[in-house]
């Protein structure tokens, strides 16, 4: 399936600001809002964190099969797509990142 048809079987993030992603340590490694260009990246890291409880590898290889034709093009053309360039890294790591959810405020 294409990533949009995959994005539509994902639970809804109207609830959340953004997500943090953090290291071992609890620093934060990035940071994913809920804003135009990202929901999606919002919508499938959550998805990730809630099913895997992390960023785990096998939760980012789940990622990178869900982010379906965007995958390929991020592998081709390296920091196009830095959401896929952290999945394929902690595929290569095994590194974990934890998530923190910042909810939207009503």
């Amino acid at each position: 399936m294409a990533f949009a048809d995959n994005l539509k079987q994902l639970p809804g993030v109207s609830h959340l600001a953004a997500l943090q992603l953090l290291d071992a340590e609890g620093e934060q490694l990035a940071s994913i809002e809920h804003k135009p260009g990202q929901i999606g990246s919002l919508t499938l890291y959550n998805h990730l964190a809630q099913f895997y409880g992390a960023i785990t590898p096998d939760a980012a290889r789940k990622g990178l099969e869900l982010y379906a034709e965007h995958t390929e093009d991020a592998r081709a053309n390296p920091g196009k797509h830095p959401n896929i360039d952290r999945l394929l890294e902690i595929v290569a790591t095994g590194k974990v990142l934890t998530v923190k959810q910042v909810f939207a405020v009503a």
